[in-house]
C-alpha cells in the first residue's frame, strides 16, 4: 500500500521520468513499466496513480504548461514597461527547465500526438492561447491593434519553430541564442512601426 503523502512526489517522479524517457525516445512508443522502472517504481503503481499511459501523458503536457505559465507569470511582474513584458514571455519560451533537450523532444512530441489525441489537443490549444495573449497584451501598448497581433502571431511561430530547429541541432540548444533571435523580430516590428509613423 502506498505510503501517505507519497503520492506527490511519486506522482511527480513519474512525470519527470516520462519527460525524460519520451524525450530520449523521440515518440510516444515506451512502456509505462520503462517510465516507471525510470522513476523507481513499480508499473502497477504508476497504473494506480496515472489509470493509463495516456493519462501519464496528459500530466506531464499539464506540468509542462504548469511550469512554463509559472516562468512567464514571474517574469511578468519583474518586468519593466510593455517592452519588458515581451521579453519576460521570450525568455521564460526559452527558460532552462523548458528548453533543456529532452523536453525540447518531449514537446515535439506532444504535438504530433495532439494531431489524433484531442485532449491533448486541447492542452496545446491552451498553451497557444496563453502565449498569444501574453503577447498582444505587452505589444498592444507598443503598436496599433493589428500590428501587434501579427507581431504575436510572428514571434509565437519562431518560438515554436526554433523548439524544432534546436531539436535537430548537434550540439544541442542555445537558449542565448533562441532569445536574440527572438528580440530582432521584435526590434523589426517595432522598428517597421515607427517608420511607418513617422
Amino acid at each position: 500500500m502506498p505510503r501517505i503523502g507519497a503520492e506527490p512526489l511519486r506522482r511527480q517522479s513519474l512525470i519527470d521520468a516520462a519527460i525524460a524517457t519520451i524525450g530520449e525516445q523521440g515518440s510516444l512508443d515506451v512502456s509505462v513499466k520503462r517510465i516507471a522502472g525510470r522513476a523507481g517504481m513499480s508499473p502497477a503503481l504508476a497504473f494506480h496513480y496515472f489509470g493509463d499511459k495516456d493519462e501519464i501523458i496528459l500530466a506531464t503536457m499539464r506540468h509542462l504548461l504548469r511550469e512554463f505559465s509559472r516562468q512567464v507569470t514571474e517574469g511578468l511582474k519583474h518586468a519593466d514597461g510593455p517592452r519588458g513584458r515581451v521579453e519576460a514571455v521570450i525568455e521564460a519560451s526559452f527558460g532552462a527547465d523548458q528548453f533543456a533537450r529532452t523536453t525540447i523532444a518531449a514537446w515535439l512530441v506532444f504535438y504530433l500526438h495532439a494531431y489524433s489525441s484531442p485532449p491533448a489537443a486541447r492542452l496545446l490549444g491552451i498553451y497557444t492561447r496563453r502565449l498569444r495573449s501574453n503577447l498582444v497584451d505587452a505589444l498592444r501598448q507598443l503598436l496599433p491593434v493589428a500590428e501587434a497581433a501579427v507581431a504575436a502571431e510572428t514571434l509565437a511561430a519562431i518560438i515554436d519553430g526554433l523548439y524544432v530547429r534546436h531539436a535537430l541541432r548537434t550540439g544541442g540548444p542555445d537558449a542565448g541564442k533562441a532569445i536574440r533571435i527572438c528580440r530582432t523580430c521584435l526590434d523589426r516590428h517595432l522598428g517597421l512601426a515607427e517608420g511607418e509613423r513617422a
